[in-house]
C-alpha cells in the first residue's frame, strides 16, 4: 500500500490513516466489492477517493444530494485532484468542462445523483467514459428499512451488473436489517467484503432533557456556544421560522431551512452555512445528508427525532473534524404521542410498523436512560462499551427512585377508566382534583381517586412521560390519543416486576457543564487570527472556509505553532497543494514573518528529502568557488539538487548521470559524503 500512503501524505496532507481506513482502502483499490459501515466523521469519503487515484479509469460516485457532491468536488479540487459532478444544478459551462475533462482522460472522480440513472442514455455514457469502480455514498438510502429511502438507489445494483465493475458501498448508520437489504439490492445477495468499524463518535457529547420551556432551553444552549456553527432540528416548518427569528433577536446569526421553501432560497441557506463561520441553521430534517461541513460544533433537537438511526445520523453532522462537539435533544409526551401516531396511522405493513415502534422504543430508552447514554446507544448497534465520561449522565448521574408503586397506581387509573383518557385527566384522578369532567364521569368515586395526592402534578407528568418512554403505555390513535396499557406493563401491575425511574428535573434549574473550549486560553487568540486569515481566503476564492483548512488543522497550528514550511507540512490536512497555496500566509500569522522558500524546495517540505536538500545546498555553497575558493563560481540548479535528494545516487557513475561533467567534478565527492551520512 505504498501508493496509498504517498497519496495520503502528498495530496490529503495526513501522515496516518484513521482507524479502519487502511484495510478498506486496500480492499477497494484491489477491486473487491465492499460494504463499509463507519461513523460519520470517520473518513468514509477518503476510502473511495484514495483508491480512485490508485486505479485506472474513472470512479463513479453516486451521492444523494447536489450540495454534498459540490462540497466534495470543491475539497478534492483544492487538494489538486481532478473531480467533477454532473448535476441538474450545473451551468452549461460547468457541464461542458466536465465533458472536456472526461474526453481528455483527466477526470478521476465523477459524482452523479442516483436519479440520473433513470435516463436511458446514462449507461451508455458511463461505459464510454471508462468507469472502473462504483462508489455509493449514503448506501442506507437503498433500504426501505432505513430512514432515508430513495427509490432511485434501487437501479445501482443493475448498473453494477451491466458495467461489470466492482462496487464499494458506504454508510454511517445501518442496523442488521438495513445491512441485509443493502447486500441484497446492491450485490444481489452475494456477500461483499464487509467492514464494520464502529459507530462511536467519542468527541460528541450526548445530552437529553425533558421539555420545560423548550424555546428558552434552546436559546440558553445556543447562548453558551455563541459564535459557533450549529444546527437546530425542529419537527415542523413553522417552528423553524419562529425559532430562527428568536435566535436572531437574541443576537445570533441564524437562518431557517425547510422543504416548503423556494429551491433558490434553500440553496442560498446551504451556501451561507458552508461559507460563514458561526451561522445557526434551524431546520427540518430536509437539511440533512447534504451537510458536509466538518466544523459544526453543536446540534440540538427542539423535538424528538423519528428513530434512533435518524437521531444518530443527525447528531453525527457535528464534529466531523474530530474536535469536540455537543448535542442536546429535547423531548416530551407530545413528541412521543406524535411519533407513535405517525407510525400507527402510516400505510406501512404491520411488520414494518412493529419494527418502527421498536426503533422508537430504543430512542425513548436512550432518552430515559439512568446510566451512560453512549453505552446504551452503542449497545443498540451491537457494540459493547464502557461509561464514556462524555455525556450528561456521566457528568451528573441522575437521582432515581423506586417507581413501582407510582406506576401501578397510574396503570390502575388507566384500566379503571377503560383506557379512554389522556394523561391530564388521569393525573386529576390520581391527585384527587375533582374537575367537572371527573365528576361528570363519576371518576371521583373510583378507588384510585386521590391515591396519588402525595405526588404533585409536575412529578406525575414526568412519571407518565417516563412510562411512555419505557413503552408501558401508548397513545391509541383510534381513541384520539387516549393512553392504553402495553404487554410489558402487565408484570408491574401484577406485582411481578419492579421499575426504577428518574427524579424528574422539570421545574428545577438544570446545571449543564460549560461548553468545552477548542484550545487553551493561551492559544485562543492565535486560533482566532488563523480563522480570520482562513475567512479572508474563503471569501476571496468563494469557497467554504473548511475547503481552505478545517478547524482541526487550524487547532493543530495554534497548538504546535510551526516555525517553518517544513513544520507546516507536517500539520494534519496540509497537503502539497495547500502548502503551496496557503502555507506561507498562515505561517506569517503564526511567526509574524513572511516565509521564503524556493518553489522546488517547497515540494519537499516536511519530507526527509527536504532536509537532505538543505544539506546538499550547504555543501554546494561552500564549494561554489572550488575547494580553495579561487575557482570560477559554479552551482547546481534546484531541480538537479531535488533529483539528487530524491534519487540518492550511491556512486560517482550514478551522480554523473544527474550532473554535467564540470559540476560532477566539483561536487560529486562532497555530495556522496552527505548521502552516505544520511543512509
Amino acid at each position: 500500500m505504498t501508493g496509498a500512503h504517498t497519496h495520503l501524505r502528498d495530496i490529503f496532507g495526513y501522515d496516518a490513516f484513521r482507524p479502519g481506513q487502511e484495510e478498506i482502502v486496500a480492499a477497494v483499490a484491489s477491486g473487491q466489492n465492499v460494504l463499509a459501515i463507519m461513523p460519520t466523521g470517520g473518513g468514509k469519503s477518503l476510502c473511495f477517493q484514495l483508491p480512485a487515484l490508485m486505479r485506472e479509469g474513472v470512479t463513479l460516485v453516486i451521492s444523494p444530494l447536489i450540495a454534498l457532491m459540490r462540497d466534495q468536488v470543491r475539497a478534492l479540487k483544492a487538494a489538486g485532484v481532478e473531480a467533477a459532478a454532473l448535476t441538474s444544478g450545473n451551468t452549461e459551462e460547468e457541464t461542458n468542462e466536465v465533458w472536456d475533462a472526461l474526453e481528455e482522460g483527466r477526470l478521476k472522480l465523477l459524482y452523479i445523483a442516483p436519479e440520473r440513472l433513470a435516463a436511458g442514455s446514462a449507461v451508455g455514457m458511463l461505459r464510454r467514459i471508462g468507469v472502473s469502480l462504483i462508489a455509493v455514498d449514503e448506501a442506507h438510502c437503498v433500504s426501505q428499512w432505513g430512514h432515508d429511502f430513495r427509490p432511485d438507489y434501487l437501479r445501482i445494483g443493475e448498473l453494477r451488473r451491466t458495467l461489470g465493475v466492482p462496487l464499494a458501498a458506504f454508510t454511517a448508520t445501518a442496523d442488521s436489517e438495513t445491512q441485509d437489504e443493502i447486500i441484497e439490492k446492491l450485490f444481489d445477495g452475494a456477500a461483499p467484503a464487509k467492514f464494520l468499524h464502529g459507530f462511536d463518535r467519542p468527541n460528541i457529547h450526548l445530552a437529553f432533557a425533558a421539555k420545560d420551556g423548550p424555546r428558552r432551553q434552546i436559546l440558553d444552549f445556543a447562548a453558551a456556544r455563541k459564535g459557533q456553527s450549529g444546527i437546530v432540528y425542529c419537527g415542523t416548518r413553522a417552528k423553524t421560522e419562529t425559532l430562527s427569528q428568536a435566535l436572531g433577536e437574541a443576537g445570533h446569526t441564524a437562518a431557517f431551512y425547510h422543504g416548503g421553501m423556494d429551491p433558490d432560497q434553500r440553496r442560498y441557506v446551504e451556501h451561507r452555512f458552508s461559507t460563514e463561520d458561526g451561522l445557526i441553521v434551524v431546520a427540518t430534517v430536509a437539511f440533512g445528508m447534504g451537510v458536509d461541513k466538518p466544523d459544526i460544533r453543536w446540534v440540538a433537537h427542539a423535538d424528538l427525532p423519528k428513530s434512533i438511526e435518524a437521531y444518530y445520523q443527525e447528531i453525527g453532522r457535528s464534529g466531523r473534524d474530530g474536535a469536540p462537539a455537543e448535542t442536546l435533544t429535547l423531548y416530551g409526551p407530545d413528541d412521543i404521542r406524535l411519533r407513535r401516531s405517525q407510525i400507527d396511522e402510516g400505510l406501512a405493513p404491520a411488520e414494518r410498523r412493529s419494527a418502527d415502534h421498536a426503533r422508537l422504543n430504543a430512542l425513548l430508552g436512550l432518552a430515559e436512560a439512568l446510566k451512560c447514554r453512549r453505552v446504551q446507544l452503542l449497545g443498540y448497534f451491537g457494540e459493547e462499551a464502557t461509561p464514556c465520561g462524555n455525556c450528561d449522565l456521566c457528568d451528573s448521574p441522575p437521582a432515581t427512585f423506586d417507581g413501582t408503586e407510582a406506576v401501578r397506581k397510574a396503570l390502575s387509573a388507566i384500566l379503571r377508566t377503560g383506557e379512554y383518557f389522556g394523561a391530564g385527566h388521569l393525573i386529576d384522578i390520581l391527585t384527587g382534583n375533582a374537575t367537572e369532567k371527573v365528576r361528570e364521569r363519576g371518576h371521583d368515586s373510583l378507588p384510585t381517586f386521590g391515591v396519588g395526592k402525595d405526588v404533585d402534578k409536575r412529578r406525575w407528568q414526568g412519571i407518565f412521560r417516563q412510562m411512555q418512554g419505557h413503552d408501558l403505555i401508548r397513545p391509541d390513535p383510534e381513541r384520539h390519543g387516549a393512553l392504553r396499557m402495553t404487554d410489558p406493563a402487565v408484570p408491574i401491575l401484577k406485582g411481578e416486576a419492579e421499575i426504577t425511574l428518574r427524579q424528574d428535573t422539570l421545574g428545577t434549574k438544570e446545571r449543564r457543564p460549560a461548553p468545552k473550549a477548542l484550545v487553551s486560553d493561551e492559544d485562543a487568540p492565535l486560533l482566532s487570527a488563523l480563522k480570520a486569515k482562513r475567512r479572508a481566503f474563503s471569501e476571496t476564492q468563494r469557497v467554504p472556509a473548511y475547503v481552505v483548512f478545517n478547524d482541526r488543522t487550524l487547532i493543530e497550528m495554534a497548538e504546535t505553532r510551526p516555525q517553518s514550511l517544513d513544520d507546516m507540512a507536517r500539520i494534519g490536512g496540509v497537503g502539497a497543494k495547500k502548502l503551496e497555496q496557503y502555507g506561507a500566509a498562515f505561517l506569517e500569522v503564526i511567526t509574524g514573518e513572511a516565509a521564503a522558500m524556493h518553489p522546488t524546495r517547497r515540494k519537499l517540505a516536511g519530507r526527509e528529502a527536504g532536509t537532505l536538500y538543505d544539506r546538499l545546498v550547504e555543501v554546494q555553497t561552500a564549494l561554489a568557488n572550488g575547494p580553495d575558493g579561487h575557482d570560477k563560481p559554479l552551482s547546481c540548479s534546484s531541480s538537479q539538487i531535488t533529483k539528487i535528494a530524491q534519487m540518492r545516487p550511491r556512486d560517482a557513475a550514478a551522480m554523473a548521470r544527474l550532473l554535467d561533467e564540470k559540476r560532477a567534478e566539483r561536487f560529486t565527492a562532497a555530495f556522496l559524503e552527505v548521502l552516505a551520512e544520511e543512509r
